[in-house]
């Protein structure tokens, strides 16, 4: 990645949330604020990825461009929240439990669909999607957590989050603003892609790109933060995009409304409300 595409994804919105300093301390720990390990970087990207406060919610919508132009839309809600009652690194917020809820709004084909995940620490995730036409809670398998979400270049995996045990991290280049990370799978077995790169802005420790590469070292699937917002103090992913090269789709997410810290209730992520939704906390 050169110098001149990563200042394009960072100028919406970015510069101006640093100059204002409203950036996340350095991880702790480190010999030197500068100068942190790769495991340290990786633990701090996973918590300002996916775990600020204590739960959150936003408005999603998605357009997925295939290499003909043509559009496909969806417009979603996400539900999180977070077993840990900290944002603290040295409490290893980082590593904690958290469940999930999706609920589709448009379009009509998907309408009333919601999706339900519980992460876990020493297990594969728990996913169950509601399809409304059937009426029907399907099971979602943990060898599918790497396929297409809500038929997008975004996969369920995505969504929620890869558990940073399931790969070795290392890291391999440090530049002026970035740390680029280069993670690789310990059972190289269980996934598509041989490892990705991960380039995670100094200040911030967000992953502004991700770049995937399959078992032949062919680059194949591009992660891209292209607006970054200053949202409670908290720097936030407001816009975002994942390409696959070999198909030529793009799929480009846009997040409004965000909140976090608004109590959302732990008994809203069950099976129960897959089946009837909690408009209240949809809004």
């Amino acid at each position: 990645m050169n110098h001149q595409t990563m200042k394009h994804v960072l100028r919406t919105g970015f510069i101006a949330m640093i100059a204002a300093g409203a950036m996340l301390a350095a991880p702790r720990g480190s010999a030197a604020a500068e100068d942190p390990s790769a495991m340290e970087i990786v633990h701090h990207a996973n918590l300002v990825s996916y775990f600020q406060g204590k739960d959150g919610r936003a408005r999603v919508s998605m357009v997925i461009r295939d290499k003909q132009g043509r559009e496909r839309k969806r417009l979603f809600t996400i539900l999180r929240r977070d077993a840990p009652d900290t944002d603290d690194l040295a409490n290893a917020a980082y590593r904690g439990e958290q469940k999930y809820y999706v609920y589709f709004h448009r379009p009509a084909d998907v309408s009333k669909m919601s999706l339900l995940v519980w992460k876990h620490l020493d297990r594969d995730d728990d996913r169950w999607l509601y399809l409304p036409a059937l009426d029907l809670v399907k099971r979602i398998a943990a060898s599918d957590k790497r396929t297409s979400f809500a038929g997008s270049d975004f996969f369920y995996e995505d969504v929620s989050g890869r558990n940073i045990d399931l790969d070795e991290h290392k890291l391999i280049k440090t530049t002026k603003n970035y740390y680029i990370i280069r993670n690789t799978p310990k059972d190289p077995g269980s996934v598509e892609f041989s490892y990705y790169d991960a380039y995670i802005h100094k200040s911030t420790f967000l992953p502004v790109q991700i770049e995937y590469f399959d078992k032949k070292g062919q680059k194949y699937r591009v992660y891209k933060a292209l607006k970054v917002e200053n949202i409670q103090g908290y720097a936030t992913v407001t816009q975002s995009s994942m390409t696959n090269l070999q198909s030529g789709s793009v799929t480009t997410l846009s997040y409004k409304g965000v909140k976090y810290n608004r109590g959302t209730p732990e008994d809203i992520f069950s099976e129960r409300f897959l089946r009837r939704a909690p408009v209240k906390h949809l809004r």
